[in-house]
């Protein structure tokens, strides 16, 4: 039951812009979830969710977790450690890094399975990340921004 609540939890925020943990509460009830605050609360903490800025400019959550354990906190930090500036063109990521920092660095983001990112390449301090869609790579640079901060 839990991993099935969670499941839908994630897929909930991935496809709505959620930024209450009453909000999940409503839609996993209305998903069939009988759950309270307190239970939306500890999901939250165990999937690594934190809150970003929407298209709207309110807060929702995203999932920064990628459920890798101890190896995510040692991606994140070369992601920090060679981390420039991110922005988008299209569907298009592109990532500056520290001058002979990109392999590395598109290492840990290709090691961090984010499923918006269909491929990628890197130079000697740019990445190009090819995501699905437009949405997808704002979500994503969003998601990478979080995870530097």
């Amino acid at each position: 039951m839990k991993n099935a609540r969670q499941k839908k939890l994630i897929e909930l925020i991935e496809q709505n812009e959620i930024g209450t943990q009453e909000e999940l509460a409503l839609r996993l009830r209305d998903s069939g979830f009988d759950v309270t605050q307190a239970t939306v609360s500890r999901d939250i903490r165990e999937l690594g969710l934190t809150k970003v800025s929407g298209s709207n400019g309110n807060q929702k959550y995203i999932q920064i977790n990628t459920g890798k354990g101890d190896l995510s906190d040692k991606y994140i930090r070369v992601l920090k450690d060679g981390f420039v500036s991110v922005d988008t063109a299209q569907n298009i990521l592109v990532v500056k890094t520290v001058s002979g920092m990109a392999m590395a660095v598109a290492a840990a983001i290709d090691a961090m399975d984010f499923s918006e990112i269909v491929g990628s390449i890197a130079g000697d301090d740019t990445i190009m990340a090819a995501v699905r869609t437009t949405h997808d790579a704002k979500l994503l640079m969003e998601k990478i921004k979080a995870m530097i901060l």
